[in-house]
Parts: C-alpha cells; structure tokens; sequence
C-alpha cells in the first residue's frame, strides 16, 4: 500500500463517519424539535460576539470533532430558523432535508460546473434540472438556462443577455459610452431593487430605468408603458428592455404578462420575468390564467431556494435561445482548452453565465424535484396559498386588525388599536409608527418572524407563506401573538407619541 502524505487535513474514515454520524444525530434532533424552539433569540451583534469569542487566527490545529461540534452549538443555539414554522418573513423558504443531504454529497464530490471536463455528471444533472425548471412552469424543456445563486444573479444574468441581444453589436468593443442612443428598460414600480443595482453597476445609470405606474390592482399600467415606450423613441433613447413581475416581493402581484409581451412584440424589446419568488405558482391549475403570457418571455429568473423549498443559494436564469446567454458571456482566452466536440453535445457552464468557477448547486434541486415531483409540488404550493388566505382571513375577522392585500402566499395588514378615533393625519401617522416598532418587536421577540411592505402608503405588516411545516394552528397562534404584542406596544406608544 502506497505510503499517504502526513498532513493536518485529512480525516481518517473511522474519524470522518463518527464526526458524521454525531452531525447527521444533532441535524436530525434540530428537525425533530424545530416547532419547539424560538424561531431566533433576537440577540445584538454584542451578545453574539461574546458567544463566538474574540480568539486570533489560530497557529495550530484543533481536532475536528471538538470544532463540528462546537460550531453545532453556536449556530443551533444562535441563529434565525427559516424552517420553523412560524417564520413568515421575506421570502426564504423552508429547506427540503433532501437539499440537506444533496449539499452534503456536493462538497464531497467538489466538482467545478464550469466546465465539461471537470464535472461531467454534475454539468448533465444541471442540464437536466434546467430542463424540468422549464417544463415544471410550463414553458418548453428545449429553454436554456443556467443555476446561479439568488434572484439578483439571476435577474443580472438575464439583463445582461438582453443588453446583447438588442444593443448595438459594437456595445462589445465600443463600450455603453460611445452609443448614440441611451438603452432604456422598463419596469413597474413594484419591481425589485435588482434592476437598480443593474442599471448601475453595468454602467447604464439609475436614469436609464422607467419606472411605470401601477394601476388599481398594483400591476404595471400598460397604457403608460407603452406611451412611454413611444415618447422615448420619439426623444432619441433606445428602448431595449420590458421587466415584468410574477409576484411582487410586497404583495404577491402578478403583472400582466401577456399585454407586456404583447407591447414587447410590437417595439422589438426583450421581454424578461422576474418570477423569483411566484413563477413556481404557475404549476397550480387553477391559477394558470394569471401566468399567461409566460411563454412569451425572453427570459425568466426563477428561485428553487424560495418556493421549491431548496435550501440556499439555489437561483435559476431560464432563456427561450441559450445563444443569447452564449454571445453575452463566452470567452476563450488561450489558457483554457475546454473541448466541445464529445458526442452528445458537451456544455460548459462558464459560457452561460458570469461564474467561471461554479459549485454544483444544481444537486439539491434536481433530488428535491425527484423526491416531491410535479404533484407533490402543487399540493405544497397550493396549501401555502391557502394558508395565506386563511391569515387574511383572521386578520379580517379581528376587530384589532386591518386585513390590506392576499396575493399568492403573500398577505399583508396592520394592527388598530380597538376603539382609535383620531384625525384621519393623525390616525395614520401614529398607526405606521405603531405597526413599524411592532414589527421590530415581533422580529426580536422569537416566537413568529414576518416582515413588512408599503401599501398604499401605509405601513403594513407581510407574512409570506413558503414554509411545508406551517399548518393552521401556527398561523392561529400568530394572530393572538400579533394582538397581544400590538396591545402592548400601543399602550407603551401612547403613553409617549401624540395621537
């Protein structure tokens, strides 16, 4: 037997399956318990400081069993849990345990899913999970696509593409700076702050974004879209790009896909859907009404990690012609010789995206996809609506709570203090101060976590349902828990503000 070289980092196999089983032990309790726990311990920065300790960068090794398990207590006894079934915020999901494993097995194996050659089963499983993305949502399997890590990746990716497709062909050499005409996208002012981060960091400037109106129903006003659209062209700009929203981050909106594509067709721009968080949704038969128009897209950015319960970072970037995605980022500097002859067309990832080096975020997704198919997807995604409306529901049926909007798994309200009888000025000043500092409570407090949204002016609390554990006990207890806490924080509010 050949002699091994010496070294710190290895771990023998008797070591690496007893470290293993004691974790897999401690994950499997945390599962077991999670509904028991606080959902986070609302620590400061300080406490979590003095928890982690402040020691300096270590000069020797400490054993591996002693640091897994130390790093086991830290984070179960001082993280947020977004599997608790009580968490409602944002837009995280529940992780799948399956995703768990998945990660597990990933690092083992450390392929590089930037090339071919050096991840050949990993680059087919990404194929293939590309491919049941777009079948799963209804649009054909030939689309492309290409696994990133969150919304903004995917959304960037998919701006980028459209950059290419409809700027000039000197854009490549010649830089933004030397067009004659200013590119211009469009979008609700309900979209994501990706496409401000865009517009900025790809040199186009904040002033290149239109933001449309919305109309009574919170979508994009179409009218004023294409107005828009035409007073632009009239003005010398370019218009190369329409974002449309399937399910805003707020209330759940779902613009009209179909009217945008249609304004798409008629200008020649590329139509691109931010369905991050409610794409997923258009598996659901009865709600196939809403996502018409999906096929139609250009592009479409999708998020396993939000409603296909993935653990994170799991993001998707689906294109109807992955040759956009091609032209927009392949290069071929002389150091790399990856080949694409092979039979059975070989593809390497690093030409679809901004990532040379990739993890092989695709395992996860493809296993949970295989574990819960299509059907099991629609009765989870289904009962998170339903659930959505049943807190919308109670919070109408409480006379201390203003029930607001329900959109997909999204419902947002506020808090009312029985019997409050200002000015309508001063009722609404007072009532958004309260609904914010009881916001802030309830999200240090660990026994429910949501966040908020702006509706209408109104400051309103937002609980997004994306979570397999949550039943209708939990939501129950969530809307005592809410008034409770409201009562208190009026009472400690009114002792202090004007009312």
């Amino acid at each position: 037997m050949t002699k091994k070289r010496e070294n710190s980092i290895e771990i023998s196999k008797t070591e690496f399956r007893k470290i293993g089983y004691e974790l897999i032990d401690t994950i499997s309790d945390y599962f077991e318990i999670i509904d028991e726990k606080p959902v986070t311990t609302g620590e400061s920065p300080t406490e979590l400081q003095k928890a982690l300790g402040n020691s300096t960068l270590p000069k020797t090794g400490s054993p591996a069993e002693k640091l897994v398990s130390s790093a086991s207590k830290l984070l179960f006894d001082h993280s947020l849990f977004n599997g608790h079934p009580k968490f409602f915020g944002f837009i995280t999901s529940s992780a799948a345990p399956i995703g768990v494993l998945a990660d597990l097995l990933a690092s083992s194996i450390n392929a590089n899913v930037g090339g071919q050659i050096l991840s050949p089963m990993a680059t087919e499983i990404e194929k293939q999970t590309i491919q049941w993305l777009a079948e799963f949502i209804g649009v054909p399997a030939n689309y492309g696509g290409i696994l990133v890590s969150g919304g903004n990746m995917a959304n960037f990716t998919a701006f980028l593409a459209a950059r290419t497709a409809k700027a000039p062909v000197t854009i490549k050499e010649d830089g933004l700076s030397n067009l004659s005409k200013q590119l211009i996208v469009y979008c609700s002012r309900t979209t994501h702050t990706w496409i401000d981060k865009a517009a900025v960091l790809f040199g186009h400037g904040a002033k290149s974004v239109r933001w449309i109106p919305t109309d009574a129903s919170n979508k994009m006003n179409i009218h004023i879209l294409e107005q828009t659209i035409k007073d632009d062209v009239k003005n010398g700009c370019q218009p190369f790009m329409v974002v449309g929203t399937a399910g805003d981050v707020s209330t759940g909106v779902i613009d009209d896909l179909d009217a945008i594509a249609a304004v798409c067709q008629a200008h020649d721009l590329w139509f691109h859907i931010d369905g991050a968080y409610g794409v997923p949704a258009a598996v659901i038969p009865e709600l196939k009404e809403l996502f018409k128009g999906l096929k139609e897209a250009d592009s479409i950015a999708l998020d396993p990690h939000k409603w296909l319960y993935s653990p994170l970072e799991a993001g998707c970037t689906l294109v109807k012609n992955s040759k956009h995605l091609i032209d927009t980022y392949s290069s071929h500097p002389e150091y790399y010789n990856f080949s694409l002859t092979e039979e059975g067309g070989s593809q390497n990832y690093f030409e679809y995206g901004l990532q040379n080096s990739r993890s092989f975020r695709a395992l996860k997704v493809w296993l949970a996809l295989q574990q819960i198919g299509s059907n099991g997807y629609v009765k989870l995604i289904r009962e998170d609506i339903e659930l959505s409306k049943y807190f919308y529901e109670l919070a109408e049926k409480n006379r201390e709570l203003e029930a607001v909007t329900q959109n997909l798994s999204i419902a947002t309200f506020r808090y009312i203090p029985e019997n409050f009888g200002p000015t309508e000025e001063q009722k609404e000043t007072y009532l958004n101060t309260l609904n914010e500092r009881l916001l802030d409570e309830l999200q240090k407090g660990g026994e429910m976590f949501l966040s908020n949204a702006i509706v209408r002016k109104q400051y309103c609390m937002r609980t997004c349902i994306v979570n397999f554990r949550t039943t209708k006990k939990d939501i129950e207890e969530s809307i005592d828990i809410i008034v409770k806490e409201g009562r208190k924080m009026h009472l400690k509010l009114s002792q202090t503000e004007t009312i």
